[in-house]
């Protein structure tokens, strides 16, 4: 199972005016630990960035799942509640899950999210889809 970090990188970025402007992005690394999100971040990013590279932050996410579109150039955060029954008490319980999907736009997040989801026997309910700021997301190294 993934463990997802919020790393925010903050460099020089080259503007498309052409001057250069110190920026802070967010970007999710699947790490076992702050301090291997925190290298992973800096080793993804350095081929991408001329001068100083500073890690302004790293954070533990709640993301269970992440839905990939490699045509898409956006991240929406989904929250979806499943709906389950308390065998004690009978009663509904509603469970938040997050999940990450890529999408062009909030359609394609959705119908994104919905194919991903097309094989859940589980009954949920969408709460919201957001649009992020995260740049990129860095899945893990194998081997």
């Amino acid at each position: 199972m993934a463990n997802w970090f919020e790393c925010k990188a903050q460099y020089d970025k080259m503007m498309e005016n052409g001057s250069t402007k110190k920026v802070t992005e967010p970007y999710m690394v699947d790490a076992l630990s702050f301090t291997e999100a925190e290298a992973r971040i800096i080793e993804e990013m350095t081929p991408f960035v001329s001068g100083v590279l500073t890690v302004a932050a790293v954070k533990k996410t709640k993301i269970s799942e992440i839905f990939w579109d490699d045509s898409a150039d956006k991240w929406y955060l989904v929250k979806a509640a499943f709906i389950t029954i308390d065998e004690k008490s009978a009663k509904e319980k509603k469970q938040v899950v997050h999940y990450l999907v890529a999408g062009s736009d909030f359609k394609g997040a959705y119908d994104n999210f919905k194919e991903g989801m097309s094989g859940t026997l589980a009954d949920f309910d969408i709460v919201s889809i957001n649009e992020t700021s995260i740049m990129d997301v860095y899945k893990a190294k194998l081997g």
